[in-house]
């Protein structure tokens, strides 16, 4: 049998799972949105929100598409939710939030000190 977890036909022929007919995907209607919203604890958003802005941080801070402001922005977002979240999650969680806000700082801190750097201008 074929790795990959496709299927056989009975001609013989293998067909991947991904080239399987999907089913069509329905739009949700604004009742079933809405009951979707009712059910949404805020803290697994603001946990889902929390690792997008630690995301967008670490992006803003890489050379290549270096932002400090939208870096800091992030930063000081993450900085004022992390102790509200406290009280509705496990420990861990605050703490290693905490723990990537501290990362954050320090990786923004070097990134800030490189910007502030001459260009070494090649004569040696």
């Amino acid at each position: 049998m074929a790795e990959g977890g496709g299927i056989w036909t009975p001609g013989g022929e293998y067909r991947p799972k991904a080239e399987q007919p999907s089913e069509e995907r329905r739009e949700l209607t604004a009742e079933e949105l809405t009951e979707l919203m009712r059910q949404l604890k805020i803290a697994d958003f603001l946990i889902s929100n929390l690792s997008s802005l630690a995301q967008l941080a670490y992006a803003k801070l890489d050379r290549s598409s270096r932002d400090l402001a939208d870096a800091r922005l992030a930063i000081d977002a993450m900085r004022a939710l992390v102790p509200v979240l406290e009280s509705a999650v496990p420990a861990e969680v605050s703490r290693d939030f905490g723990q990537v806000v501290s990362n954050l700082q320090l990786a923004y801190a070097t990134a800030a000190d490189e910007d502030a750097e001459p260009e070494p201008n090649g004569d040696g």
